[in-house]
């Protein structure tokens, strides 16, 4: 009986025996492709990682503005700021978001929240500013993938809080105060960030810069305003001054210039503010000045 059984049973064993001899093999094989896929090197991916402020700086969508990169240095800029991906960050009167266009993608990949506190456009408003502030609207609430939930708000005269008091890890005045000071609401534009700043927060400031010998014109007409007047104004806030940077620094830039800043590049007028282009106005001078010297500096809400 157990012949007959090892007989039955003797060749099914040889050939389970082969079949498993064949499965280790195959698996051997097929563990072998395995490690060399995973052998290879992973792909290099293309340009900065994404939600990097690299990534926000290098972004295709600013094609229009890269060009003017190299005269405003936006990496630096913000990185001197002490920008953070997860901050709340608020940009007193944006224009037509030259650093919108930055801040917008780069807080909201972050987890980050941009609130872009606009020009006031109730009754008796600049129609320019309107026009900008719609424009503004249109360009970056209908992408929200790239830029995010954007809150908007209003700075002006009779404005009220730019967002919620204390909640605000940044502030951004971006060469506006010379606007400020010719509206008379340059002492509100101060106080309204301080509000908005919870303690220990930044105010991030760049500016046309006067030299310290000129006097100061209390409407600042030429677009101009002297270091120590923007430190005097922050300390009266309530401010502390951090630290001051040359990032935007021109020493070609001899701001004596005929239509004031606006001379110089971006704006490059040819004649007065609201007059017709002059064709004959020699550019080359102030095309080699390019844009203007600029003071940049930190300031800090004491905790």
């Amino acid at each position: 009986m157990a012949e007959s059984t090892e007989r039955r049973h003797g060749p099914l064993s040889r050939r389970s025996l082969l079949s498993g001899v064949a499965v280790v093999a195959v698996a051997g094989l097929a563990a072998c492709g395995r490690e060399e896929k995973t052998a290879e090197p992973p792909p290099t991916p293309d340009g900065p990682p994404k939600g990097s402020l690299e990534w926000a700086v290098a972004g295709p969508w600013r094609a229009q503005d890269k060009a003017r990169d190299a005269a405003r240095h936006p990496m630096e800029t913000l990185r001197f700021f002490g920008l953070q991906p997860r901050m709340t960050v608020v940009e007193f009167w944006p224009g037509s978001g030259w650093y919108t266009e930055i801040l917008a993608p780069y807080l909201a990949e972050g987890a980050g929240k941009y609130v872009a506190a606009g020009f006031q456009t109730g009754p008796g408003a600049d129609p320019s500013q309107v026009q900008l502030a719609a424009a503004f609207q249109q360009r970056f609430t209908t992408d929200k993938r790239l830029y995010g939930e954007i809150e908007l708000s209003a700075f002006g005269p009779t404005s009220g809080p730019v967002t919620a008091a204390g909640t605000v890890d940044m502030v951004l005045f971006m060469r506006n105060i010379h606007a400020w000071m010719a509206a008379g609401i340059a002492e509100k534009a101060f106080a309204d960030a301080w509000a908005a700043l919870r303690p220990g927060g930044i105010l991030g400031v760049e500016q046309h810069r006067l030299g310290p010998e000129e006097d100061q014109d209390p409407a600042a007409a030429n677009g101009y305003v002297q270091e120590a007047f923007v430190k005097q104004l922050a300390a009266e806030a309530g401010f502390a001054f951090v630290a001051a940077s040359e990032i935007n620094a021109n020493e070609r830039d001899t701001k004596d210039h005929p239509f004031g800043v606006e001379t110089l590049p971006p704006m490059s007028l040819t004649a007065p503010r609201g007059s017709p282009p002059n064709p004959a106005f020699d550019r080359s001078k102030y095309d080699r000045i390019g844009e203007s010297d600029r003071m940049t500096l930190r300031f800090r809400k004491p905790e």
